[in-house]
């Protein structure tokens, strides 16, 4: 599948969901939120799993960076700690979780390299599910919680779950990458 026509495909099933929530009794929310509570591109996630298991077969080593690529859509290079600087004046960029968006931690001490993974799940306004790889070393971690211990609720220290229920140190996020939104 080309990266456009998975653009496409990823906007019209937040189109679909986004419709379907509404005709079903949920007129009360507006479709940006009904598309948040949309899920991601199956295909696209799909396809970086394959990718991921593919290399792992080979004894290849697994980053988070090319499996954000492909399950997002979202075509940067580089470390994972360029992303959001990349993505200005190409993708939109927001401070607030959306489901399909690529979470852009920055570079600390502990992410030397920073780290990308994408929104899976919308929980709460402050939790998250996210799709990723090599936080555990050459592994994907799939439907991992996310929870925003800001200050101010803006999403910009989280606490990501290392094992299930449990989080571990916070981290500093830039913000969320949007796919599909080239400008």
């Amino acid at each position: 599948m080309s990266v456009e026509r998975a653009k496409l495909s990823f906007r019209n099933k937040l189109m679909i969901a986004a419709t379907l929530l509404l005709s079903a009794g949920c007129a009360n929310i507006s479709p940006e939120e009904a598309a948040e509570k949309a899920s991601v591109d199956m295909e696209l996630r799909a396809l970086a799993i394959q990718e991921v298991r593919a290399k792992q077969a080979v004894g290849t080593r697994v980053w988070c960076v090319p499996f954000a690529r492909t399950a997002s859509g979202v075509q940067i290079r580089g470390n994972a700690n360029t992303w959001w600087s990349q993505a200005a004046g190409k993708f939109e960029r927001t401070k607030t979780p959306k489901v399909g968006a690529v979470m852009a931690f920055s570079k600390s001490s502990r992410l030397s390299m920073g780290h990308v993974a994408v929104v899976a799940e919308i929980v709460s306004s402050r939790m998250v599910r996210i799709d990723h790889a090599n936080w555990h070393r050459n592994k994907i971690s799939l439907g991992m919680g996310v929870i925003d211990v800001s200050e101010n609720n803006d999403w910009s220290r989280v606490k990501v779950e290392t094992n299930p229920g449990a989080y571990g140190s916070p981290y500093a996020v830039s913000g969320f990458i949007l796919p599909g939104t080239a400008i």
